[in-house]
């Protein structure tokens, strides 16, 4: 089979072969992938110095054709979540925040760092390694070289003055 018998072959037999598979698969859009690996598959078997590789092309792209649905069907098997229906996808609530929930969020964020920046050095120092270094009450006791109830009371006092500058800014 030359090269130009391949193209002869394709415009000939194309649209047919795209109907088996949308048939055998009950998909068009993976038909016509799949019509398309076909004649991918039999070009790459050509010799361009032989001009009768194939005797019966047309059985030939057909077994070609069935063999790579067979091995689509067998890939959709293995792997069923390539071929999951996606249209509940839009049902999924999107929580990505909103512009002024983003503004909101940094303009809370700014009190409270002010907010923490009226506390005393050694309590900020205290309230930062705990809450947002993640150090446990007697690591910062230990780094501090404190006990651990006067981090606890260092912390405590922190929230507090945090939370009583919170309810101050609301409305």
């Amino acid at each position: 089979m030359a090269i130009t018998n391949i193209k002869k072959l394709f415009l000939s037999h194309q649209r047919e072969l795209q109907i088996y598979l949308t048939r055998l698969l009950r998909d068009a859009d993976t038909a016509m992938d799949l019509t398309q690996e076909t004649f991918l598959r039999v070009s790459e078997h050509v010799s361009p110095d032989k001009d009768n590789d194939v005797v019966h092309a047309r059985s030939y792209l057909y077994r070609v054709a069935h063999n790579l649905a067979i091995d689509h069907v067998r890939a959709q098997k293995r792997n069923p979540v390539s071929g999951a229906d996606d249209s509940r996808l839009e049902f999924i609530p999107n929580n990505t925040p909103s512009p002024e929930q983003i503004v909101g969020g940094q303009s809370e964020l700014d009190y409270v760092c002010r907010a923490l920046g009226e506390l005393p050095e050694k309590t900020r120092e205290i309230f930062t390694l705990v809450r947002v270094d993640g150090l446990t009450y007697r690591e910062a006791a230990e780094k501090l070289d404190i006990s651990d109830s006067s981090v606890q009371k260092h912390v405590a006092r922190a929230i507090a003055h945090v939370m009583r500058r919170m309810r101050e800014n609301q409305p």
